[in-house]
Formats: structure tokens, C-alpha cells, sequence
């Protein structure tokens, strides 16, 4: 993982009146990002975390049991960006679940207030992000449920009922468990039987 404070290639905002996150976005493009890397602003700092095998591995299970529930032409995202609530956000959940109908704007961006779940993949170094600034950003746009799988741990947290800039549920399932989603926007029940360890 990398985290990128300053750099010669491209000046990080101070405040959203100096630089907006479609500026920060394009002086992105023109930096040589290595393959394989997922890049995101997470108020105001650029992070870029390699994709691990563990890690893509949860993310593809997610997907499956989201596609196997609302059908292949479901509106599933993964690591494209998606502006939340906050100082500088451009977010890219690993998977990103948006309501049927939502559609991407004149930039080619969802709407927040269209994402109906979220899922998080652990990475060590971007951790405190996950249960830190971006449930909080989660939280604030309202998204209904939000999951974060911790591959070191083997433990799922499920947050739900968000209010306030925070969610009142929070639920922890061990990994092999299902993750009993019945009730919310995305109505399933999750295996987690076969997510892999780190």
C-alpha cells in the first residue's frame, strides 16, 4: 500500500475550495498508477493498495452472491469511484450495490445516495480507513447496510440502520457463518464458508 501525502506529480488539495476531487481525479490519469492497484481519496489523501488473492477472492464471492440474487444485469460496482459525504471523499468500495435504476451522471459517476450496500475487504494498511472515515462517509449518505470482511481476523461486521453519520446496528459474524442480510435492500443470506484467510 502507498499513501501519498505530496508528490511533485500532483498538489493535494487543502480545503474542497482549492482543488475539487475531479481535479485530483484527473491529475490521477496522467500519473504512471501501476496495474493492479486500486486507487481511492479518503479525505483529502490518496491512497493506493495492491489487490491481493485473499482479498479479490472475498470481493468475487460477494459479487456472485449479489449477482446470484438480483441476476447478472444487476448494477454492482467494484472499485469505480463514487463521491460520499465529507471532506473529500472519492471513495472506490471493493463492491458497491446500487439501487435498480440509478443512473451514472454527465461524469460518468454513481450517486451516493443510490449505493443500497457496501463491502469493505481488509487490507492491513488501509484498515482504519474502513472502520474509520468511510463508515462514517457510509453512514452519512445513508447507504442501508455496509460490511466489512477482515480476511486477518475472519470476521465479518455488518452495520446497518445509519443515523447521524454513524450506524445503530452493528452485527460481527466469524467467518464459515452465513451473514443474515434477509430484512435490508439486499434481502440475502451471505456464505461465508469458503472466504479465505490471510
Amino acid at each position: 500500500m502507498m499513501t501519498v501525502v505530496e508528490t511533485d506529480r500532483i498538489e493535494m488539495a487543502e480545503s474542497d475550495n482549492e482543488r475539487t476531487l475531479d481535479e485530483m481525479f484527473e491529475a490521477l490519469e496522467r500519473m504512471p498508477v501501476p496495474e493492479g492497484y486500486k486507487v481511492e481519496i479518503v479525505e483529502g489523501t490518496l491512497f493506493m493498495s495492491p489487490q491481493r488473492h485473499v482479498h479479490w477472492q472475498i470481493i468475487r464471492r460477494i459479487v456472485r452472491a449479489l449477482e446470484d440474487t438480483f441476476g447478472l444485469d444487476a448494477l454492482v460496482a467494484s472499485d469505480e469511484r463514487i463521491d460520499f459525504p465529507g471532506h473529500l471523499n472519492g471513495l472506490a468500495p471493493d463492491v458497491a450495490k446500487l439501487r435498480e435504476g440509478a443512473q451514472q451522471d454527465s461524469r460518468r459517476l454513481w450517486s451516493c445516495e443510490d449505493v443500497e450496500f457496501v463491502a469493505e475487504v481488509i487490507s492491513r494498511d488501509t484498515a482504519r480507513n474502513d472502520y474509520g472515515p468511510k463508515k462514517r462517509a457510509y453512514a452519512t449518505a445513508e447507504v442501508p447496510v455496509y460490511l466489512i470482511a477482515d480476511p486477518y481476523v475472519g470476521r465479518c461486521h455488518v452495520y446497518t440502520q445509519p443515523k447521524g453519520g454513524d450506524y445503530l446496528v452493528e452485527t460481527t459474524v466469524a467467518f464459515g457463518a452465513d451473514v443474515d442480510l434477509t430484512g435490508t435492500p439486499v434481502d440475502l443470506t451471505l456464505a461465508t464458508g469458503q472466504f479465505p484467510r490471510d
